[in-house]
């Protein structure tokens, strides 16, 4: 006997599935759970559906970049689907291994006052949440004594060099920066804006700053296959900082939209095998301001305060997701509301006194 079947919407990627009488089903294609309605119909929203064109077109690029021939990484960009293990190994032997830069250019009259406080506040929340040895952090800030954690060029370039040096499958990699940013034009014709991204260290006007090139060969390019770094930059102009090939913007729709950046260099920019996820807090052609607007009692960037609150609040959740509980919790921030686990966090870890903070406006975020 045939039973009657109907077809429905799953919930989550959009994809048609045949049923006939359940509460729930699977969806084969994001293996998510899709509730049903007592008429059959499952819960379905534009929200839906918008999740389901980004899923397909995120999936069609996958398949369009995977069947090319060689050994080029490039489908190891992140799915909107794929978890979000952004701090965690995948192997319970894998090292976890981050550095820190929290630059503040004391002296200078472009000075930034929330830096060193994002850095602390990353350090403390890798160390105490996610079990990072806190001998395999490097932090480097103008408060420290010894030279070497002096975020100049040179111990910048070291530090990056160290993050990935015998990094083999299951390692997370950590890099995250707080500071100034900014472009040059392209003299080599492989930027699809025509500019240079670049990182300003304490010492960038003696000895100049640190190029999305440079960063692109050091800590992406080696990743061998198992290995995440995951990038958070909280700077001017850090939009596409590590030069990967794909970029994925996010409007206030919650639509996702893959940027091909790769087939316009002309040399490859993917890693061996590994996974890199570089989020930031600009687009190439926006800037990061200070303010003290959304400061309260306390000081945090909000780009990291955004970025732990969802990573902390959501466990294994999606890169799509991450980007959108981040664009609401800067609306959160913007309206006053510096509460629950990680304003504790934040309370525990800075001085009270301090009232400055760094507003880093997530321009490819809230676009």
């Amino acid at each position: 006997m045939e039973m009657a079947s109907k077809r429905v919407r799953c919930s989550y990627c959009g994809m048609q599935i045949k049923v006939t009488t359940a509460h729930a089903i699977q969806c084969q294609v994001c293996q998510n759970i899709t509730q049903l309605q007592p008429n059959g119909e499952a819960h379905y929203s534009i929200r839906h559906a918008i999740k389901g064109l980004c899923y397909k077109a995120s999936s069609k690029l996958n398949t369009m970049v995977d069947s090319g021939s060689g050994t080029s990484s490039f489908g190891n960009h992140p799915q909107l689907g794929r978890p979000l293990v952004s701090v965690v190994p995948h192997s319970a032997h894998g090292k976890k291994r981050a550095v820190l830069c929290g630059v503040s250019y004391y002296g200078q009259r472009y000075k930034l006052e929330g830096t060193v406080n994002d850095v602390k506040c990353m350090s403390y929340f890798l160390i105490q949440k996610h079990g990072f040895p806190s001998d395999a952090i490097l932090v480097l800030t103008e408060e420290v004594s010894n030279p070497s954690l002096i975020p100049t060029k040179n111990n910048i370039r070291k530090a990056l060099q160290w993050l990935v040096q015998g990094c083999q499958s299951g390692d997370s990699l950590v890099f995250h920066f707080s500071g100034h940013g900014s472009q040059q034009l392209d003299m080599k014709g492989n930027e699809v804006d025509g500019y240079d991204e670049m990182l300003w260290p304490v010492d960038h006007q003696s000895e100049g700053a640190i190029l999305d090139d440079e960063i692109n060969a050091t800590i992406v390019r080696p990743l061998p296959h198992g290995v995440k770094l995951h990038a958070i930059i909280d700077a001017c102009h850090s939009g596409t900082i590590l030069d990967l090939p794909f970029v994925c913007k996010m409007n206030r729709d919650g639509f996702y939209l893959w940027e091909d950046h790769g087939s316009h260099s002309s040399i490859y920019t993917g890693t061996k095998g590994g996974l890199a996820v570089s989020l930031s807090a600009c687009a190439d052609n926006q800037l990061s301001v200070d303010t003290t607007a959304f400061s309260g009692n306390t000081a945090t960037g909000a780009m990291t305060y955004s970025f732990i609150q969802a990573v902390q609040n959501e466990p294994g959740l999606t890169y799509g997701r991450l980007l959108y509980d981040m664009r609401r919790n800067i609306h959160d921030i913007r309206k006053g509301l510096l509460n629950g686990p990680v304003a504790s966090l934040v309370k525990r870890v800075l001085r009270p006194e301090l009232s400055q903070v760094i507003f880093s406006i997530l321009h490819n975020l809230i676009i």
